[in-house]
């Protein structure tokens, strides 16, 4: 019996069983078109968050140069749940190594959250109960490791609930397009569309990021 329920849990939480508009929803994930500097792949989604689950990893590269890294998980709770107010909810992690000048930007929290609120808002989007925290990090290296340059890094920790469509599904796939932009723009990149130069990208990122 546990061999079944396990089998089951992670049918669940893969995208390949579900309500149809949980299905819908993950079939736009992964049918997007996305910039080529985005690489996303699928991974193991949590099972203890919502009935069902999706979840995709990124990483924004620049030749073999990883600018940030992050991940998009899909929630769905048929039954819906009052704090997210729907039956789905977006979830995600994203990251980047910052100069120690931008990571002393006292600005810098609101700036990196306008940033994701600004990209759903580019691709039209309406969404709901929006929350999350902005993290700046420093790192010093000592002993075996006093060779490597003191790093800063910024986290983005959010989550948001998507307007549902036709079918009970949310427009995934712009969802998605959305996040890859705010990646790209924490990562560095130049705006992908046209019209976005205005744009405040970061600077360039020292070297690699060890994942």
């Amino acid at each position: 019996m546990g061999d079944v329920k396990d089998t089951e849990d992670a049918d669940r939480h893969s995208g390949t069983s579900g309500p149809p508009a949980f299905r819908a929803a993950v079939e736009a994930l992964r049918s997007s078109r996305l910039r080529p500097q985005v690489e996303v792949e699928p991974t193991p989604a949590p099972q203890r968050l919502a009935p069902y689950a999706y979840a995709l990893e990124a990483v924004v590269v620049d030749g073999e140069q990883e600018l940030a890294d992050g991940r998009l998980v899909l929630l769905h709770d048929p039954a819906g749940h009052e704090a997210w107010q729907g039956t789905f909810r977006l979830v995600t992690l994203v990251r980047a190594e910052l100069e120690a000048e931008m990571a002393a930007d006292p600005l810098l929290p609101e700036v990196c959250w306008s940033w994701l609120t600004g990209a759903l808002q580019a691709r039209g989007l309406t969404y709901g109960e929006p929350s999350g925290t902005i993290t700046r990090a420093g790192s010093h290296y000592f002993g075996g490791l006093a060779e490597r340059p003191a790093a800063s890094q910024i986290e983005i920790r959010a989550s948001w609930t998507p307007r549902e469509g036709l079918g009970g599904a949310p427009d995934t796939s712009a969802h998605l397009l959305a996040w890859c932009d705010l990646l790209a723009q924490v990562g560095g990149l130049p705006p992908a569309g046209p019209g976005d130069a205005s744009v405040v990208t970061l600077p360039q990122r020292r070297g690699p990021q060890s994942r």
